[in-house]
């Protein structure tokens, strides 16, 4: 009961727009009408509101970090349950009922949600992956999911004591996760990633 209020929780609150409340209060905008048409933080700054994205990035990584966080200190969910936890506010923010079910990517609520899970060691190794792929190749939501395949394959192997318990439960939340952001932008998929012009083009005679 207790861990089912908790994923419940997550759910609603991952579920909370605050990147599209941003942009109607302090810009007097719908984000959605930018750039991707997604309501997630990127599109604020898109919207004229570059500092603000730094606002909404942190509200939507916040939405992860805290029923993460609280579950495991207030009534020390682990295992399978925290699983459950960290997937629902992605899931939420992704499905929005807020949104007729049509929320953002959720990298930012992913990124709060191993902030929650494991301190700063997540996040970094994540951000050092994904900002890897982007390097090598220009289509950002490819950068995205093969960042977190590639995170997900050094938890594997990680040796830090919390991972190593509950390292099953935590990379089944990481797949499901990347599925999610697969799901939401798989129209990206039907071409294939682009090198960057640093890399040259295949074939290309020097």
């Amino acid at each position: 009961m207790i861990s089912a209020a908790w994923i419940a929780a997550a759910l609603v609150l991952g579920s909370l727009p605050f990147s599209l409340w941003i942009g109607k209060i302090f810009l007097h905008k719908d984000i959605r009408r930018f750039g991707d048409g997604s309501p997630g933080a990127t599109n604020v700054a898109r919207a004229g509101g570059k500092a603000l994205y730094i606002m909404a990035a942190l509200l939507d990584a916040f939405k992860g970090t805290l029923p993460v966080w609280l579950s495991q200190m207030l009534s020390g969910i682990t295992g399978w349950e925290l699983a459950a936890v960290a997937v629902a506010p992605v899931l939420g923010h992704a499905f929005s009922p807020f949104l007729n079910f049509r929320g953002g990517m959720g990298m930012a609520t992913t990124f709060g949600v191993w902030l929650g899970l494991t301190g700063w060691l997540g996040p970094v190794i994540m951000a050092l992956c994904i900002g890897f792929m982007f390097v090598i190749q220009k289509n950002w939501v490819w950068a995205s999911v093969a960042g977190m395949t590639i995170f997900l394959i050094i938890l594997m192997v990680l040796p830090d004591p919390f991972i190593a318990r509950y390292r099953v439960p935590l990379l089944s939340a990481g797949i499901v996760q990347t599925a999610i952001l697969v799901i939401k932008r798989y129209t990206y998929f039907k071409s294939w990633p682009e090198p960057q012009s640093w890399m040259g083009r295949p074939g290309r005679k020097s």
